[in-house]
């Protein structure tokens, strides 16, 4: 009995990290920026600071509407980059926003380290 306990704990850990290794699909809420831009803005950034300023990089890496690259900053300042499919759907987004900048959105998709596999992208407020 208790090797049959065992055994299914062990497989239950076993599917739970396989399942980690492959990314996990949820929904991620952030500004919509450059991503090149934001990539640069963040290799440049001084390392002595101990801030470092998001609301700068959102008005700096405003996607435009010839943009290619985006992704999604979060307000302390993590970064996630859309995958090729997500930005085909921001680059439409931003050209049919009515709002133009900061532009907010829900994303829902699998993530996968710092890329998420886009499935919806839409304004949020």
């Amino acid at each position: 009995m208790r090797s049959k306990i065992a055994s299914s704990a062990i497989r239950l850990l076993s599917l739970s990290v396989f399942a980690l290794a492959f990314g996990f699909a949820g929904s991620w809420s952030g500004t919509l920026v450059d991503a090149n831009c934001s990539a640069s803005v963040e290799r440049n950034h001084n390392v002595t600071d101990s801030v470092r300023d998001v609301d700068l990089e959102v008005r700096l890496c405003s996607p435009k509407a010839r943009t290619r690259s985006f992704a999604i900053l979060h307000s302390d300042g993590e970064r996630v980059v859309l995958d090729s499919a997500g930005n085909a759907k921001a680059a439409e987004l931003v050209r049919q926003a009515v709002e133009k900048s900061p532009l907010y959105v829900s994303v829902d998709g699998d993530r996968n380290k710092n890329t998420i596999q886009v499935r919806s992208i839409v304004p949020a407020r």
